[in-house]
């Protein structure tokens, strides 16, 4: 594949990526700071039944087509502390790396305060990436799956777990139905600062 074709192929995901983000409110900040205050649970459901799709993918490209797997070695340092960065920013900006460029799509115009602070955070990191990666390089487990602990084949398992991550979104539709959520995730924000009134376009 050339290069030309890479980046092309990489915008037209990015694309797909940004119209579903949008059209399934995940990218609005009051669905993002909801899901960790356990107010809905929009974020949590797309997450899940993007990781059954992927589970069942792979499960077809793996057991059909022998397609091998590639991980990333299991290090809970890196993985614990990024991950509670992550989730802090996330709860106080209410965006995340990628639903930030949505919501720029969208016409938040705070988000832009989120993208010029994940290029800085972006950097900082890439110009100290070795005293970083030396504190918290701790926990690796090397590259190991659940494949490697459970006497299953990889299809397999990727099959029970997405049937699983399925059952549990079944029960969370029944818990906290779609329509119920849809009323608890709008943010009360002035449309001049970038923020939107409930049920309303952000542009509106």
């Amino acid at each position: 594949m050339s290069l030309f074709f890479l980046i092309i192929l990489g915008l037209a995901m990015g694309l797909l990526f940004g119209i579903a983000l949008e059209k399934s409110r995940v990218m609005e900040p009051g669905v993002l700071v909801g899901q960790f205050q356990f107010r809905n649970f929009i974020m949590l459901k797309m997450f899940l039944a993007a990781t059954a799709t992927g589970l069942v993918l792979l499960a077809v490209l793996n057991g059909a087509f022998d397609v091998p797997l590639h991980p990333k070695a299991a290090a809970w340092g890196p993985v614990i502390i990024g991950g509670l960065i992550l989730g802090v920013g996330i709860a106080i900006a209410g965006a995340c790396p990628g639903t930030a460029l949505a919501q720029v799509g969208a016409g938040y115009k705070d988000a832009w305060a989120v993208v010029a602070g994940g290029i800085a955070g972006a950097m900082f990191y890439g110009y100290n990436s070795g005293w970083i990666m030396a504190l918290f390089d701790w926990g690796d487990a090397g590259k190991i799956t659940f494949a490697d602990l459970i006497p299953l084949p990889f299809w397999a398992l990727a099959v029970v777990a997405a049937g699983g991550l399925i059952a549990l979104m079944v029960l969370l539709e029944k818990l906290s139905p779609a329509g119920q959520e849809n009323e608890r995730c709008d943010v009360e924000m002035d449309a001049s600062q970038g923020g939107h009134a409930p049920h309303a376009h952000p542009a509106e």
